[in-house]
């Protein structure tokens, strides 16, 4: 059986977890494009994932906590947190809403608007 498009989403953050970048541009069609609110504005996916890359090389772990997630037929809207311990041993939060847009059961654009949240160091 097929996953939804809301698993396929989480599936995408997983595999940004493990940094396994290339099943993470896989999942993804070859014109697919990423927008934050950076002030960038899009890049394509490649371009995105190796700046992603380039900062997680700055921490020791990461993990992504969806808060609540809605989607429709091609669509996924959610809420969630990048929690990040650094390799300072500081910890950081990453608040955002993602939006996921699929086409043919591929991303096609993703979409953050991410505030950070300091927190406490780490003892």
């Amino acid at each position: 059986m097929e996953r939804n498009i809301g698993e396929k989403a989480i599936e995408f953050l997983r595999c940004l977890e493990i940094y396994d970048f290339s099943s993470a541009q896989a999942m993804c069609t070859d014109t697919a494009a990423v927008w934050q609110n950076d002030g960038k504005g899009a890049q394509a996916i490649g371009e995105s994932l190796e700046h992603f890359k380039s900062f997680a090389a700055t921490v020791s772990s990461l993990r992504y906590d969806i808060i609540r997630q809605f989607q429709n037929s091609n669509e996924v809207l959610q809420q969630q947190v990048l929690r990040l311990e650094m390799t300072d041993g500081s910890r950081r939060e990453a608040h955002a809403a993602v939006y996921f847009r699929f086409e043919g059961g591929l991303i096609d654009r993703i979409e953050e608007a991410v505030y950070t949240v300091p927190t406490d160091k780490a003892s």
